[in-house]
């Protein structure tokens, strides 16, 4: 077999490893999601939401007080000072950010991975120790990131990258997904985009369109350049 030919079904066999993994993590997701085994990336997202709130407030001239965490999957920022508009746009937009980031540096990561597992759990438990207050979210920073930091040397590359990609894929998939509960399910609820709508006379359910088409359209960049690269 030439070196071409032999390159190309390389490359196919990689595109099909792809897809399957992409298959089996989104009919596990599935089968899981409403269960214990999920739920503490749900509430990660919703750490990343608040942590965006709380970084887009001090870029634009505000400051944090804390960060609350919620057993129902609820946060709050308190963030006073700052663009509003900025703020405000932080959280939903933050998490799916935050989710392609740990996705892509996964999929880069090589023999880095683990370590880059581990600092993503310490710089968990650092940021809760900063900013977040309340029994839940003390508990819940300080154990998953410490969980992250230790098992990260434990796994070896190939594990701690799949953890990374995970991490990220069921981060971005739940950012839109509670986009849309909170949005369009919900129109009533005091959300990001109800207070946005509030302070630019845009609707609520406008800006829950045009932020989860933006998710959309990023979630399918992202998949893409997987498949590219494979």
């Amino acid at each position: 077999m030439s070196p071409a030919r032999r390159t190309s079904r390389t490359s196919r066999q990689r595109k099909l490893q792809l897809l399957a993994g992409f298959g089996l993590w989104f009919a596990l997701l599935w089968v899981f999601w409403n269960t214990p085994v999920v739920y503490p990336v749900q509430v990660f997202v919703v750490f990343l939401h608040e942590i965006s709130h709380a970084l887009a407030a001090l870029a634009t001239g505000g400051h944090v007080v804390r960060i609350e965490l919620t057993p129902r999957l609820g946060g709050l920022c308190h963030c006073p000072g700052g663009n509003a508009f900025v703020t405000l746009s932080a959280g939903y937009l933050g998490s799916l950010l935050w989710g392609g980031l740990l996705f892509e540096t996964g999929r880069k990561a090589g023999s880095r991975a683990p370590a880059l597992l581990s600092a993503t759990g310490v710089g968990v438990v650092l940021l809760t120790l900063l900013w977040v207050r309340g029994t839940f979210g003390l508990l819940f920073g300080l154990l998953f990131g410490t969980a992250l930091a230790l098992a990260a040397p434990r796994l070896g590359r190939g594990a701690a990258r799949v953890a990374l990609m995970a991490l990220g894929l069921t981060s971005v998939l739940y950012a839109i997904l509670d986009m849309k509960s909170d949005i369009l399910d919900r129109p009533h609820l005091r959300s990001d985009a109800r207070m946005l709508a509030e302070l630019t006379g845009v609707p609520t359910v406008a800006w829950g369109l045009l932020w989860i088409g933006l998710a959309l359209a990023f979630a399918a960049w992202l998949l893409r350049r997987a498949w590219r690269d494979a």
